[in-house]
This record gives C-alpha cells, sequence and structure tokens, in this order.
C-alpha cells in the first residue's frame, strides 16, 4: 500500500533534466511506459526546450475471465468482494493470473493510457502512436518513425516552447473530458503548465469538460479497452471527432511539424466500430472532470462523473488518517451505506507523495458499497477508480487545511450541480477546531521523502517541487 509514486514523477523530470543537461543532447525522443514516467518526461523535456519528442511503450492487452475483457481494476474489485463473501479466493487467484498477460501499461483509460492520449494532443507525441498496443509489431516502424520526426523537428527548430500554448493545453483536457480519463490528468497538467509558463487554473478543468462530449466508452466507466481504441481507428479518430465538433483548436502545432488539424483529418475509422462514439449519439453530452470548491476544499477539489454517478450525496463522515485504516474498515465490512469515508494526511506533503486510493475505492465496489458511499482525500486516486470520489482535497491535512478539522459523524455533502464540497458546520466551529490542530510528526525526516516534504506545493498547483523562496 506504499504507492507514494508522485515523487516519482519528480526524480524522473529531474534526471531527464540531469541527463539532457550533463550530455548536452541536441535533440531527445523520451521513451515512456506508465502512469508518472509519462508526465515526469514531459516535465524534465519542458525544461530542457530543446527539439523533442515522447513515445509511449503502449498499453497492455486485456486479460480474458469467464469469457470476458478483464484489467488490473478487476483485481482490486475482486479482493473487496472476497472480504464481502462473495467471491472465493480460488476465483480471485484466476483472475489475477490472467488480468495482465503480457507487457504494457494498464489497460484501461486509466492514467497511463489517459496522458498518453493527450500528449498526443497536446503535441509532445505523434498523433497516432500511443494507441499502437505495447506488443504490437507496428511498434518497430513506428518507432523508426519518430527517430525520423525528431531529426525534423531538430531542423526546424521546434521546441516544447513552441508546442505548449494555453489552446495546446485546452486541446489536451478536452481529450481526457471526451475519453473519461483519469482524475490525474488535472495534477499533471498543471504541473506541466507551471513548467512551461502556461497561466492554468484548476478551475479550467471544469469549464472545459462541460463543453466537451464523452464520446470513448473506456473503463473504468465503460466497457472497452486501449486495444479498442487501437482497432476502432486510434487516438487520431478521437481528434477528428473533437475537430468535426470543434470542441479542439486544429491550428496547434504538433511533433510531426504539422497542425492537429491536419494529423487528425487522416483518421480512417473502422466500419462498424462502437469504442468511439459519432458526435451524434455521445455517451454523455459533458466531459467527467468536476472541480469541487467549499469549505471542505478553499483551493478545490477534483471529482470524476464519467458514468451513471450520483450528483448529490449527504452522510456521516468516517474518518481516517491513513489509507491502511480505511481499507481495514472496508474490508472489515466497518463502512455502512450512505457513510462518506474520509481519508486524510496522504497529500503531496503529508503521504508524502500523494498515495493512490485505489485499493480502498476498489475494495468499496468489491463490497457492495460503490453506489451509495461517497470518498474524499487529500491523495489522489487510480486512473481505475470509480464511484463518487473526491481527491486532491486542497489545502491538504498536512498543512492544516480544513480536511484536518473534520470528525467522526460530522455531516458531509457532496453538491455536484452546484459544484460544492462541505461539512455541515459553521464557519466559526471549523475556525475553532483548526485554531487547535497540531502539525503532526513528519514520515520522514532525512532523504528523498524529507526533501520532497520541504518542497512540494498544493495540488492546486499541480504538486510540483519548486525552491523555497
Amino acid at each position: 500500500m506504499e504507492h507514494r509514486c508522485l515523487v516519482s514523477r519528480e526524480v524522473v523530470a529531474d534526471s531527464i533534466e540531469l541527463v539532457g543537461r550533463g550530455y548536452m543532447f541536441d535533440a531527445i525522443v523520451a521513451l515512456v511506459g506508465c502512469d508518472k514516467t509519462i508526465p515526469g518526461a514531459a516535465l524534465g523535456l519542458i525544461r530542457l526546450n530543446v527539439p523533442s519528442l515522447i513515445l509511449y511503450g503502449g498499453s497492455i492487452a486485456p486479460g480474458r475471465y469467464n469469457g470476458r475483457d478483464v484489467t488490473i481494476q478487476d483485481v482490486f474489485e475482486a479482493v473487496g468482494a472476497v472480504a464481502a463473501g462473495r467471491m472465493t479466493e480460488a476465483e480471485l487467484l484466476e483472475i489475477e493470473n490472467v488480468a495482465c498477460p503480457g507487457a504494457g501499461a494498464c489497460g484501461g483509460q486509466y492514467t497511463a493510457n489517459t496522458m498518453a492520449t493527450a500528449l498526443e494532443f497536446i503535441g509532445l507525441s505523434p498523433l497516432g502512436s500511443s494507441s499502437v498496443p505495447a506488443t504490437d509489431p507496428r511498434k518497430e516502424a513506428l518507432s523508426e518513425q519518430c527517430g525520423k520526426l525528431v531529426m525534423d523537428l531538430l531542423k526546424q527548430n521546434i521546441r516544447p516552447s513552441d508546442i505548449l500554448t494555453p489552446k495546446a493545453f485546452e486541446n489536451a483536457i478536452a481529450s481526457v473530458a471526451a475519453t473519461g480519463g483519469s482524475t490525474n490528468a488535472v495534477l499533471h497538467f498543471l504541473a506541466m503548465a507551471r513548467e512551461a509558463g502556461v497561466p492554468l487554473k484548476i478551475d479550467d478543468f471544469d469549464i472545459i469538460s462541460s463543453r466537451t462530449p464523452l464520446l470513448a466508452d473506456l473503463k473504468p466507466g465503460g466497457k472497452y479497452v486501449a486495444v479498442d481504441v487501437d482497432k476502432a481507428g486510434g487516438v487520431p479518430l478521437i481528434a477528428k471527432r473533437l475537430l468535426e465538433g470543434r470542441f479542439i483548436d486544429p491550428t496547434q502545432m504538433t511533433s510531426s511539424g504539422r497542425t492537429l488539424g491536419d494529423e487528425a483529418m487522416k483518421a480512417v475509422e473502422t466500419p462498424g466500430q462502437e469504442v468511439i462514439r459519432p458526435l451524434t449519439n455521445p455517451l454523455k453530452p459533458t466531459g467527467g472532470l468536476v472541480i469541487l470548491r467549499g469549505n471542505l476544499a478553499p483551493e478545490g477539489c477534483v471529482v470524476k462523473v464519467a458514468g451513471h454517478e450520483r450528483i448529490y450525496h449527504r452522510g456521516p463522515a468516517r474518518v481516517f488518517d491513513r489509507e491502511e485504516d480505511a481499507m481495514a474498515a472496508v474490508t472489515g465490512r466497518e463502512i455502512k451505506s450512505g457513510d462518506v469515508v474520509v481519508i486524510r494526511y496522504e497529500g503531496p506533503r503529508g503521504g508524502p507523495g500523494m498515495r493512490e486510493m485505489l485499493g480502498v475505492t476498489a475494495a468499496l465496489v468489491g463490497v457492495g458499497l460503490g453506489e451509495t458511499v461517497a470518498l474524499l482525500t487529500d491523495g489522489r486516486f487510480s486512473g481505475a477508480t470509480r464511484g463518487l470520489m473526491a481527491g486532491h482535497v486542497a489545502p491538504e491535512a498536512a498543512r492544516g487545511g480544513p480536511i484536518a478539522a473534520v470528525r467522526e459523524g460530522d455531516m458531509v455533502v457532496f453538491d455536484i450541480k452546484n459544484r460544492h464540497l462541505d461539512v455541515e458546520l459553521s464557519d466559526r466551529i471549523l475556525k475553532e477546531r483548526l485554531s487547535q490542530w497540531k502539525e503532526p510528526k513528519p514520515h520522514y525526516t532525512s532523504g528523498v521523502f524529507a526533501k520532497y516534504m520541504a518542497l512540494v506545493s498544493s495540488a492546486s498547483e499541480g504538486a510540483i517541487t519548486r525552491p523555497i523562496p
């Protein structure tokens, strides 16, 4: 349950920056594989600002269990099902054994595929490169093509600073909304924007998502996986759909040296495919990213509403100061229908490294509470998380944010329609409780985690590390 892997995003970025500066590379192709390596590489290349592109290793193929496709998400949900007595340990083992049949990043529109898709839209990866699966023989030709492309970028002197405009970020966010992508994209694009000097705000995600239709029927909220996107026509088809609906700016430059519009028009749709919906029949008229504010999240928090989640929930807080305690309560059947699970001190500084709550959220689904329990945390979610879940609550508990003042039994209200997340306490009581708050002892006082805790910013700023002024 450690999973403090947001720290690794900074380590990847710093390492690429150091190697790039040490070798004085004229141009770079960065190879990326999974969740944190993708934004980590982007951050490193933004800092270096030499002609460069990012090539994604590709998605894993889905496993097969009882005639249906399964992914890592099914394994986590099965753990909860075993705890609830709804599945045997032998069945769990069978799902475990088939869920990951080979090489590649997790197969749904989880964080890796969300970020790989979005980097095509933002222009740092060639359009059509990320949807080719990890073990597909086409990967070899694609890699050779990227080698040629980076030399073209060098000749034309096209750098990340030429590509990463405010409109390019809007295109990338639209791709996340249209594919029901991971909430981690909010964190990563805020970080990239800070490094690139682009004035992106957390509320921009809500604005763009509200005007973008959900077109791709992908896990965790939908039916299909990344390999199915490839068979349907790939990321270029998603771009073409959004271009035809005028949901993206076609004039933005990409790593091919051509515009996103020019690249998208080359898309070829597989007849009869059902993965990427037509504009006339979206899964939902708006995308999945919602930003809530309120007395629990003055700096905002992120909710993914990709399926048919409730838009209102009011319930008593069940408060946990670390992920493990919440997991024990879920598997021990201590959480009841209607509860609001609060997991705090797991933010960028408190975790440290903003731990992912996939174990807890999947276990809630597994024990049958996915539709009746809400959860909020100053930590993150996996891209595989589903249900009414608010993450990145800021300021975090470790900085004395209001989430630190919540007590067992306080009534918490999720109001998606009005974009509010509140605890039913007066301002006076909240202030009184926070005045008595004492910062907990840090988990680490030396080494990389201690350095990270000292330097990391709020989730509302992308949890980037920056020098102390």
